[in-house]
């Protein structure tokens, strides 16, 4: 092997020999493969280590644990609404007529059936004396036949009587039956003319109530709409009355918490408007169905004790906590 790469330098020089400078960088480079060309090179490793051997590779991942649901979540919330009463109406007028006279203003407190206001009723209460007027005479009348049908009765059998011993005819026996049965249906007529005339009278008798304003329950007067003098038609507001106990708060919880909230359960309410005063609410009523439309159910709670400044309007919340 020597021997042949030793032949081999010498063709090249002798070569390099006969070529002029400017070709001596062409033989250079030819020199130098050729030598790397003849020599016999051991194969090289490769220099990428084994991915089995890498210790990289072989460490071992971690297992990831499962998490596990938190044992206590803070579900609380708060939710605010108006403070309402269950008894709250706006009275209303139940027939036209000229306001005659107010007796209570606001903010006056009343009693049920306590007369608030009164319309002019003095039309009515002359058609209601002229059906009362009616409805005397009627029952005179009908007393009238009722003792007429008594001496009808009486003839017919003493006719009867007659009848047996000969001493009339049939003709005037049966007149005599006549008369007496046809004045029963008399009586009937007068009767329900009777009835109809105490129908009337009744009539009269509501329509009177009505232009009487009163009270429908213990309250306050929160607003008048009206003043003497005034001409009113049917359905125009009077009075608006409204309870001042107990107080009441509904208010609307997402569906997740259906479940969580029971009758009897108490809750910590506040207001905005009422700062440092904290009351009590128990829940009085949970609707048992939830809405699809809105994905909520509704509560009912009554605050307890002294209603402190609280007032009917209020807008108040309700602090729900701990629901898990």
């Amino acid at each position: 092997m020597a021997i042949r790469e030793d032949l081999v330098l010498a063709r090249v020089v002798g070569a390099v020999g006969r070529r002029s400078m400017r070709g001596s960088t062409w033989a250079c480079g030819l020199l130098a493969a050729m030598i790397a060309g003849c020599g016999e090179t051991a194969p090289t490793t490769p220099s990428v280590t084994s991915a089995a051997t890498s210790p990289a590779a072989s460490t071992t991942a971690a297992p990831i644990k499962p998490a596990t649901p938190t044992e206590n979540v803070d579900t609380s919330l708060l939710v605010s609404g108006p403070i309402i009463v269950e008894h709250e109406v706006e009275i209303t007028a139940q027939h036209e007529g000229v306001v005659e006279k107010i007796y209570f203003d606001a903010p006056a407190r009343v009693k049920v059936g306590t007369l608030l206001a009164k319309m002019d009723d003095r039309q009515t209460e002359a058609n209601l004396e002229a059906a009362r007027a009616k409805t005397r005479s009627i029952a005179a009348d009908l007393k009238n036949w009722q003792s007429e049908a008594q001496v009808l009765e009486a003839d017919y059998g003493r006719a009867k009587q007659l009848w047996d011993l000969g001493l009339i005819s049939q003709e005037q026996l049966e007149h005599a039956k006549y008369k007496a049965e046809s004045d029963k249906y008399d009586i009937q007529r007068v009767q329900e003319t009777l009835n109809t005339s105490k129908q009337e009278e009744l009539a009269l008798e509501l329509e009177l109530d009505k232009l009487k304003v009163v009270a429908p329950f213990d309250g306050l007067i929160a607003r008048r709409y009206v003043r003497e003098g005034q001409n009113v038609t049917k359905g125009d507001r009077l009075f608006w009355v409204t309870a001042e106990a107990p107080l009441l708060m509904r208010f609307t919880l997402p569906e997740k918490m259906f479940g969580h909230v029971r009758a009897g359960q108490t809750f910590e309410v506040t207001s905005v408007d009422v700062l440092g005063e904290e009351h009590e609410a128990r829940v009085k009523q949970i609707s048992p169905v939830v809405d699809p439309a809105s994905g909520t159910f509704e509560v009912l709670v009554e605050l307890v004790g002294e209603r402190g400044s609280f007032r009917p309007g209020m807008t108040a919340e309700v602090h729900l906590k701990s629901f898990r």
